[in-house]
């Protein structure tokens, strides 16, 4: 059987697939094993405070007519998201979905969190590309989930792969 050569881009990507997971592991286990964001209001406490201005104004209809009604389960599906894709991505299974549902999920924390609001910056009237700046926390994490979620970064350290070169060898 050919084996396919491992490149420097495909452990780069690794890299990425794997600190990402571990990133989205940490946030998600907290949130699942505690009950502050899901029960005790944190996650209601986060959509309140991005509403006055923080969320786009397309946004602002969905959080308050959808999202707020049904915070308990928006809670819980935030949380055990997170987790589901982190561990995906460390284990190295249904790589693509979880990185397709991770920058989802980034987008929507973009959207909610993150309108620019011209009094932020001096002046009131900022130039276009200082608004990236207010974004950065959630623009990064979108640009890395559309990075995995384009390429192949299944080519290392997967389980997926673990199974297939075992029974190959058989």
């Amino acid at each position: 059987m050919q084996t396919e050569e491992v490149t420097r881009n495909d452990v780069a990507l690794a890299g990425l697939r794997l600190l990402l997971g571990a990133i989205f592991v940490i946030f998600g286990q907290y949130k699942v094993l505690g009950t502050g964001f899901t029960r005790g209001g944190g996650f209601q406490f986060w959509i309140n405070g991005f509403l006055p201005d923080r969320a786009y104004p397309f946004m602002v209809p969905v959080l308050k007519a959808f999202v707020l009604p049904h915070a308990t389960a928006m809670a819980f599906l935030v949380a055990y998201g997170e987790l589901a894709i982190g561990i995906a991505l460390i284990v190295g299974v249904l790589i693509r979905a979880a990185s397709t549902f991770g920058l989802i999920y980034m987008l929507l924390l973009l959207f909610s969190a993150n309108y620019p609001v011209a009094s932020d910056y001096p002046g009131g009237q900022s130039a276009f590309w200082e608004y990236f700046g207010a974004a950065s926390d959630h623009l990064f994490a979108v640009l890395c989930f559309a990075t995995l979620t384009i390429g192949r970064s299944d080519r290392v350290l997967t389980l997926s792969r673990m199974i297939k070169r075992s029974l190959s060898e058989r």
